[in-house]
Parts: C-alpha cells; sequence; structure tokens
C-alpha cells in the first residue's frame, strides 16, 4: 500500500524539467516550479487548519511553495510570519508567492534545518508543519522534493525530531498544527504530545483508500 502512494509522488511530478505547475486553493494562487513539492491533498488539510487557528507570531516550518505561510499571513490575528525550508528552491518559490498574492510584507523567509537557525530563545505563537512522513527503503529511487515527503524506513525520521524540538520554540499558551498520516503513525504521534504534557486532538482528517491524513493541534495542558 505504502508503494502506491510512493508512486502517487513519483507520478505527480511537472512533465518537463523548468515546467511551472499552477495551483489555486482558496484565494491563494501558488506557482510551483519542478522540484518544490506542488501542494496536494495533505498541505490543503494543513493550510485549511492555519487559516483557523494560527495567531500571533507563525512559524510555517517546511515551507514547501508557502501555501501555509501565505495563509497564515492573510489571518486577522497573525502579526508576522516566517517561512523556513531546508531548500532554497522551496524559499525563492514560496517568497514569489507571497508577493503574487500580496503577502510579502508578513513574512520572513529562513533556511533552515528543522530549528537549526533559530536562536534557544526564539518562540513563536502558532508552529505548522507539514512533515515529511512516507517510509521508504535505503537506495529506492529520490526526486528533487523527495526532502519533502521521504520520512525514513518507519516515515518517523523527521516527526520524531521535531517532537523532541518544537516545544523550546514555542510560546507559552502557544498552538502546534501538524499534520499525521497512518502510514507513520498518527496514534503515536498524538500519544507522544499526551506524554509531553500537551493536550493534543484531532481537528481535521481525510480518509482515502491508501491512508488517513489529520491535522492534530496541540497546546499545553494547564
Amino acid at each position: 500500500m505504502v508503494a502506491l502512494v510512493r508512486k502517487f509522488h513519483a507520478e505527480a511530478k511537472p512533465p518537463a524539467p523548468g515546467a511551472i505547475q499552477r495551483i489555486q486553493w482558496h484565494n491563494i494562487t501558488l506557482d510551483v516550479p519542478q522540484g518544490v513539492y506542488g501542494p496536494r491533498e495533505d498541505s490543503f488539510l494543513l493550510a485549511g487548519a492555519v487559516k483557523k487557528f494560527a495567531r500571533g507570531r507563525v512559524l510555517d516550518m517546511g515551507t514547501g511553495s508557502g501555501i501555509s505561510g501565505i495563509a497564515a499571513a492573510k489571518r486577522e490575528g497573525v502579526k508576522e510570519v516566517v517561512c523556513a525550508d531546508i531548500s532554497e528552491a522551496a524559499l525563492r518559490a514560496a517568497r514569489a508567492n507571497a508577493k503574487t498574492n500580496g503577502a510579502a510584507k508578513k513574512i520572513k523567509f529562513t533556511k533552515s534545518d528543522l530549528f537549526s537557525s533559530f536562536g534557544p530563545g526564539e518562540k513563536f505563537d502558532t508552529i505548522a508543519f507539514n512533515p515529511p512522513y512516507l517510509p521508504t527503503e535505503p537506495g529506492e529511487k529520490k526526486f528533487s522534493d523527495s526532502h519533502a515527503w521521504d520520512g525514513g524506513k518507519t516515515g518517523r525520521k523527521i516527526i520524531d525530531k521535531f517532537l523532541a524540538q518544537f516545544p523550546a520554540h514555542l510560546a507559552p499558551g502557544g498552538t502546534l498544527l501538524l499534520l499525521s498520516s497512518s502510514l507513520s503513525g498518527d496514534e503515536k504521534t498524538l500519544r507522544t504530545l499526551k506524554q509531553m504534557g500537551f493536550a493534543a486532538e484531532t481537528v481535521s482528517s481525510e480518509s482515502f483508500f491508501f491512508e488517513k491524513i489529520s491535522v492534530v493541534k496541540a497546546q499545553k495542558a494547564e
């Protein structure tokens, strides 16, 4: 079953080098060049949660084409958005899309491997992340945007690192919005957050024949 999901990602590549894929979601228009993860159902689900819950200072981790960061910037109550990604190509695309959608003045862009570029005192009221969550095998064929979905053998290589790091960057009373998949243990993610002292719940989900994706909302339990 997981192989079918990987096949989907392989076949979703733009047809030719240099091709630009245009994607429309609600009032956001995105131009996605080859090599940058193009928004799909998981991206739309997370962006919908961001549109509903984001506030204050927002971190869009692994921004990709910028869909969640732009959705946050358009929301009243959001003061500033930081879009972070390990990929220079993704940051260029997100920056261009922010300008296209009139959100550039509210957004900063940072190259970062998870929180590597953020100081210990840098905190956010909202952190949103669509992590790489697809299980993959060593030596499996990769693509130019594989970093955006390759979660290692169990699918949790990046998820578990993120869960260990994000609390130090979440402001008191802050909110985590995390995309989760049944392919990489969504129940384990909820259980881990609760063990860490967070009140965690699923606020939206969508099911397919091969997986269920969800957005987990977590806040520090009082």
